[in-house]
């Protein structure tokens, strides 16, 4: 490559790279109001906002609201669920397995006996709505 394609190729870079900075000032003015202003204003200003946008939104029909608040109260607890279980748990069959006489250790003879283990090691449970029963 010849210097003088190395130059432009340097000049075009620099050009190139200076158009895109800008200063913090530039992007982002300061403004007048310290962080406690901004802070305590903040709750305000949000509110304002949830109510344009509460006016934008169309209101929900007597059904969506049922649903919906059987929804929300689903998760939560109260006197009504805490007797149920919002959570039950899976059904864990017992798995039996025998195990033939045999003789152990060289000639230990060993008698045939049954044992009795869960099917899962480990307890599982259900979400809220699936199906418990019948599995």
């Amino acid at each position: 490559m010849s210097k003088t394609k190395s130059r432009l190729l340097c000049v075009g870079l620099l050009i190139f790279l200076s158009g895109c900075s800008t200063r913090k000032d530039e992007m982002l003015p300061p403004g007048d109001s310290t962080m406690l202003e901004l802070w305590n204003n903040g709750a305000s200003i949000t509110h304002t906002a949830n109510e344009g946008r509460a006016t934008l939104r169309r209101t929900l029909t007597d059904r969506e609201q049922t649903t919906s608040g059987q929804v929300a109260e689903s998760y939560s607890r109260t006197e009504q669920n805490e007797i149920q279980q919002t959570f039950p748990r899976l059904p864990n069959p017992d798995m039996v397995m025998y195990v033939y006489p045999h003789i152990a250790d060289g000639n230990t003879p060993v008698p045939g006996y049954s044992t009795v283990f869960p099917f899962y090691s480990q307890v599982q449970y259900a979400l809220p709505g699936e199906r418990t029963e019948d599995l």
